[in-house]
């Protein structure tokens, strides 16, 4: 189960990741690829080269958790682009990308900031 209340942020590793990878392979990934802190409270998504599997790695204060998605039909619409680097998302974005559909939604409403007015 995701801990949505603690997520800061959520960053998808484009291109394909090894999938023997583990928690701390994966942990490894994100400390000296992409330089960031592993232990954050993240997101960090990583998909296979056939693009029907999805890894998750959170930390939640004395463990990590290791999220996984298997799709029967289809393929998940992973951005191809900046190979090797983390793409920062919205919780939205990674919504949308669980659901099959593109990060990008130009149609999509904008999330609309909350203003107390005086």
């Amino acid at each position: 189960m995701i801990i949505r209340n603690s997520i800061g942020k959520v960053y998808l590793a484009c291109g394909a990741t090894d999938f023997r990878k583990s928690i701390n392979g994966l942990a490894l990934l994100v400390q000296y690829s992409f330089d960031l802190d592993p232990f954050s409270n993240c997101l960090f998504v990583f998909c296979n080269r056939n693009k029907d599997k999805l890894k998750i790695l959170q930390w939640e204060h004395d463990g990590f958790w290791l999220h996984y998605k298997r799709l029967e039909k289809g393929k998940f619409k992973w951005p191809d682009n900046a190979e090797g680097k983390a793409m920062g998302v919205t919780e939205r974005e990674l919504g949308w990308l669980l659901d099959g559909l593109p990060v990008n939604q130009p149609r999509a409403r904008k999330a609309v900031a909350e203003r107390i007015m005086i």
